[in-house]
């Protein structure tokens, strides 16, 4: 039976739940992110359970585990060539946002929409919100594996703009492992969005190619804008790439009718 508290109770769980995987990770010996961004993390987790419930948690815990993981092989050969994430690959509030503020965003929007919508319309934007979200996630998970294999183990790596050999982690660099794992990670996060039950069988197909676009657009401002406009860090390129993949998929999913 419903009651005052009902509306309450998925930010209580949140909360619970969240603070409860701060602890343990805090006192792990295996730091994946620097003090201020578990905090962020925290927030990040509160506002996706109680805007999605568990299925976009699940979403972005599976982001979380497999990008942190990928992020650390051939850590040792990245660092020794200067290519490695900073910190040992340990995650700052800087990259909490830069690969999560487009989904936390179509998560709140979902969640208000739950609230306070009432009708088809509403209906139909949950919809393609929660498509926003998954291919978000889609998309900088893409993204992660393709520049961290690249990285690791690309063999012949090409400058996007002109196909010419460039070094492994040059801006705007792809190589045919990186873009191979891209993929799968791509379609990783797209099954369990499916899995879930976030978005439909035809969900996983637009999230593919949404993360596939944005993802190459992503390595074409790298090569041409981000040494040039000083502003421009990984962290706004991260923003901007899942922001590209969210709209596209939504965009994808209105021509297409989704629902």
């Amino acid at each position: 039976m419903p009651t005052s508290l009902s509306p309450f109770i998925p930010w209580l769980i949140a909360i619970g739940l969240n603070t409860g995987l701060l602890a343990i990770a805090r006192l792990s010996p295996k730091k994946l992110l620097t003090p201020a961004g578990y905090l962020h993390a925290w927030v990040l987790g509160v506002l996706v359970w109680g805007c999605l419930g568990w299925q976009g948690y699940t979403v972005v815990m599976v982001y979380f585990l497999v990008g942190s993981g990928v992020t650390r092989i051939g850590m040792a050969e990245k660092e020794a060539a200067g290519i490695a994430e900073k910190r040992s690959g340990a995650r700052g509030p800087e990259n909490v946002w830069g690969s999560a503020a487009t989904g936390a965003l179509c998560a709140l929007g979902v969640g208000v929409l739950s609230a306070l919508g009432d009708g088809p319309q509403a209906s139909t934007w949950i919809l393609l919100l929660s498509l926003g979200y998954v291919a978000s996630f889609s998309t900088k998970l893409s993204d992660t594996c393709a520049s961290e294999i690249g990285k690791a183990y690309g063999k012949r790596t090409f400058l996007i703009t002109n196909l010419k050999p460039a070094p492994p982690g040059t801006e705007g660099a792809v190589s045919l492992e990186g873009t191979l794992a891209g993929l799968i990670a791509s379609v990783v996060i797209a099954l369990t969005g499916w899995a879930v039950g976030l978005i439909n069988l035809p969900g996983i197909g637009i999230c593919l190619v949404a993360a596939f676009v944005a993802t190459n657009l992503e390595s074409l401002i790298g090569a041409t804008l981000q040494n040039r406009l000083a502003w421009l860090t990984n962290e706004w390129v991260n923003v901007i790439n899942t922001l590209i993949g969210a709209i596209a998929a939504i965009l994808m999913g209105l021509i297409a009718g989704y629902s």
